[in-house]
């Protein structure tokens, strides 16, 4: 059964179009452990880019769809305003995307690290417990240090990046 849902899985998306985000993967990768700081300010206006429409987007579907307006309107909203900010400032945005980035990875390691604790202690074993604990000693480290670790982050997504554009190749070259 799974193998036929991987089956009808890859016949949906060409394999060219995975050796596409592959290439575009290890080449953002590439970028990125080379030359960190421009790749990261470009990279983000797009993201600027990338919200602003979004964001207006998200307002327009208020009139073809009225159903949760609130959140769209919200949501469209915040996308504008972060979108202008980012484009409005460059070199500020390069610098607080990251950082805010470091924050809720922080916050999310501290919070999944306790709910391991939780479940270790209600059972869940010794591997959930040296999880739980290891994933709140990196969280507090990420808050301590936000913004050095901002600074890791371009490095970190050109490694993963890489691996990742890599495991695209091959993916596309056994799906074709």
């Amino acid at each position: 059964m799974a193998e036929a849902t991987m089956t009808s899985e890859k016949s949906l998306v060409p394999w060219w179009v995975v050796l596409i985000e592959g290439v575009a993967a290890i080449i953002i990768g590439v970028l990125l452990l080379i030359k960190p700081g421009i790749t990261t300010l470009v990279l983000i206006q797009f993201l600027g880019i990338y919200w602003f429409i979004v964001g207006i987007i998200d307002i327009v579907r208020i009139f073809i769809d009225s159903s949760m307006w609130g959140w769209k309107l919200f949501s469209g909203i915040i996308g504008i305003l972060a979108g202008v900010a980012i484009i409005q400032y460059p070199l500020w945005s390069t610098l607080l995307v990251p950082t805010v980035l470091v924050w809720v990875f922080g916050f999310f390691g501290v919070i999944l690290g306790v709910i391991s604790l939780i479940q270790a202690f209600q059972g869940a074993g010794w591997g959930a417990g040296i999880l739980g604990a290891l994933s709140i000693l990196f969280g507090v480290l990420l808050l301590v240090n936000a913004f050095v670790a901002s600074f890791t982050l371009p490095f970190i997504f050109g490694i993963l990046a890489v691996v990742g554009g890599l495991a695209a190749l091959v993916m596309a070259f056994q799906m074709r």
